[in-house]
C-alpha cells in the first residue's frame, strides 16, 4: 500500500504514513531527555576514547598514559610478594614433610593443579589419564619409575630422555628394526610372544621363536614375564 502521510484525527501528529490493517504509525518524536543523554554518551565516548589508548595520535597510550600492562604490574608484584612466604615454606619442605603438614598440602595441591594445567595436560590429559603416542597414565598405580613423592618429584625435576638434564630419567629403548638388531620376522614373532603374555597370541611357533629372541634382547630391562622394571623406567 502506497504511504500517505496525514494529520492523526485523535492527537492530531502527523503519520509516518505507514498503515497497516487500518493502523497508522504516529511520527513522535522521541523525548528530549533521551536526545540529551545520547548526546552526552556520544561526547563522553569521544573525551575517554582520547584521555585512554584508542587514539593513534595520542601514541596508543592517551593522555592519562594509562595501560593494562603498566596497570597490572603493581598488582603482579603485590600478589607475589603475599604468596612468597607461604612458597618459600614450599621450596624449604621435602615431599613428604609437605604432606604431612594440612595447611602446606592444601596449598601445593592448588597450585599443582593449576601448574598441571598449564604444563602437563597437554599429554597426559586433563586427568592424568595419558593418550596415544607414549604419553603414560598418570593416574593408576602403574609408575614407570615408582610411585612414591619423592620418585615423582624427581621425574617431574628432571625430565624424561631430555638430553639437558643429567639428572633426567630413563634410557632410550633401542630401535632393533631400524638400526639392524632384530629382523622384522624377528620382530614380529617378539610381538607374537607380547600377546602371549595376556593370553592374545594367534600363532603358538611364532610366539616360542619370539620367547628366544625375547630372552636375548628385551629380558633384562622388562623381566621374563614382560613385569618391567620400574628402576630403569621399562614398562610393563
Amino acid at each position: 500500500m502506497p504511504t500517505k502521510v496525514e494529520k492523526d484525527s485523535v492527537t492530531g501528529r502527523e503519520t509516518t504514513g505507514h498503515e497497516w490493517d487500518g493502523l497508522k504509525e504516529l511520527d513522535t518524536p522521541l523525548p528530549k531527555w533521551w536526545l540529551y543523554v545520547f548526546y552526552a554518551c556520544i561526547a563522553f565516548a569521544i573525551v575517554w576514547a582520547i584521555i585512554y589508548p584508542a587514539i593513534p595520535m595520542t601514541g596508543a597510550r592517551g593522555l592519562s598514559g594509562w595501560t593494562a600492562r603498566g596497570a597490572i604490574g603493581p598488582e603482579l608484584e603485590a600478589e607475589r610478594l603475599a604468596r612468597e612466604p607461604m612458597l618459600a615454606k614450599l621450596r624449604a619442605a621435602t615431599p613428604a614433610e609437605i604432606a604431612a603438614d594440612p595447611t602446606l598440602r592444601a596449598y601445593a595441591l592448588a597450585g599443582g593443579r593449576i601448574a598441571f594445567a598449564n604444563n602437563c595436560a597437554g599429554c597426559h590429559g586433563s586427568g592424568g589419564q595419558g593418550a596415544a603416542g607414549g604419553f603414560p597414565s598418570l593416574a593408576d598405580d602403574d609408575w614407570l619409575y615408582g610411585g612414591s613423592l619423592e620418585t615423582i618429584h624427581g621425574t617431574i625435576a628432571h625430565g624424561v630422555r631430555n638430553g639437558v638434564d643429567a639428572d633426567a630419567r630413563g634410557i632410550a629403548m633401542p630401535r632393533f628394526l631400524a638400526d639392524g638388531l632384530l629382523t622384522a620376522a624377528q620382530v614380529n614373532d617378539v610381538a607374537e610372544h607380547l600377546l602371549g603374555f595376556t593370553g592374545r597370541a594367534t600363532d603358538t611357533a611364532a610366539a616360542e621363536r619370539g620367547a628366544a629372541v625375547f630372552a636375548e634382547n628385551c629380558v633384562s630391562c622388562h623381566g621374563e614375564k614382560g613385569e618391567g622394571n620400574r628402576e630403569m623406567g621399562a614398562p610393563a
